[in-house]
């Protein structure tokens, strides 16, 4: 059959696509596709993105440390140059910032041009780069918010890849909140009943320091967390013997939802050596070339229309388990299972 040639409205689609007629990307989405490798999280083969990588931890410490010396009296005189790192670092945050959203559709390309950007920006790691910029111009007080920047060191040094450490600590606390919620609300209504109990004990001998039933509360927090900070304390002998069974029992009661986490612990790392429980699976491998269609997709999407269950993701000679939203790069190695049937990418 002879092939037809391409018609405008497949041109017109094509560029929309950032593809030239022949399905081929397009100068300017291959320049887009490059800024947006460099900017993500660098492979170890790929310098440039390494290099970034570490300009953007070097400036993000340059932002924090002019942040500090700028509160030491003795380094008042070099509060102008404080203030130019300040300016400049944020600055290249800013820059960052928006190459991210001009390159989020290649981030998600489920969504579409707006969609993407959206999703990009209410995104964790979209919000954390936002609330470290806004400081800059209405949030000055917010110190916290500037802090936040030490959390994207945590991200460029892959510090929770390749088995997500903080959802690690997600997953747990997702899988046990109920035994915390019933562990918190036992320690809540001690405190409670510790503040009623020191204030009818201590209110006569010091009603300037347990005025009423919420004013122990503070020492029946400190008590019970066994915090004592001993700003407040009782001085008569009941008030003695109370403060000692509340200490006695606030260690009883926290280590209650210490326990429910560290089992919780326990239990996800055992899933995570033993991931597939022992079932007689049948897994298949298949690498992501340049063939593939598979390449810049959600693992979530390849599920749906490929009808199957990918397990593990191999990516720069490391295990990775795989999670809905990774997105599939080039020369990666799945490990899957069939649901019924599906095609390969």
């Amino acid at each position: 059959m002879e092939e037809k040639p391409a018609t405008d409205k497949d041109a017109k689609a094509a560029g929309a696509a950032g593809k030239n007629a022949a399905g081929k990307a397009t100068p300017y989405e291959a320049r887009r596709r490059r800024i947006f490798d460099i900017i993500q999280i660098g492979q170890v083969s790929d310098l440039p993105s390494r290099a970034f990588d570490f300009f953007i931890i070097a400036m993000i410490l340059t932002n924090i440390a002019a942040l500090f010396l700028r509160t030491f009296e003795e380094l008042r005189p070099y509060s102008a140059l404080f203030d130019t790192a300040d300016i400049v670092t944020t600055a290249i945050f800013i820059v960052e910032y928006m190459l991210r959203l001009w390159t989020a559709d290649i981030l998600y390309p489920d969504d579409g041009p707006v969609r993407s950007r959206l999703h990009f920006m209410g995104s964790f790691n979209g919000l954390i780069d936002l609330l470290t910029i806004l400081p800059m111009f209405f949030l000055n007080g917010f110190i916290a918010f500037r802090m936040l920047r030490v959390v994207r060191i945590l991200r460029l040094f892959r510090i929770n890849a390749y088995y997500d450490s903080f959802a690690v600590i997600r997953d747990v606390i997702i899988k046990k909140r109920n035994q915390l919620t019933s562990s918190l609300f036992i320690i809540f209504i001690l405190m409670l009943a510790s503040s009623l109990c020191i204030y009818s004990t201590e209110h006569e001998i010091q009603p300037e320091a347990f005025g009423n039933a919420f004013s122990g509360l503070w020492w029946s927090i400190a008590t019970l967390l066994t915090i004592g900070y001993g700003d407040i304390y009782p001085v008569t002998g009941i008030g003695r013997l109370m403060g000692g069974i509340t200490a006695i029992l606030g260690v009883l009661t926290v280590a209650i939802p210490t326990g429910i986490i560290s089992a919780g612990f326990v239990e996800e790392y055992t899933n995570v050596s033993n991931p597939f429980n022992d079932k007689a699976l049948k897994l298949e491998e298949i690498i992501v070339n340049l063939d593939s269609s598979w390449t810049g997709r959600k693992l979530s999407s390849i599920e749906r229309d490929s009808n199957i269950r990918i397990l593990l993701v191999y990516r720069d000679g490391k295990r990775r388990y795989a999670r809905a939203n990774d997105v599939i790069r080039l020369d990666d190695v799945l490990v899957f299972e069939r649901n019924d049937s599906g095609s390969d990418g």
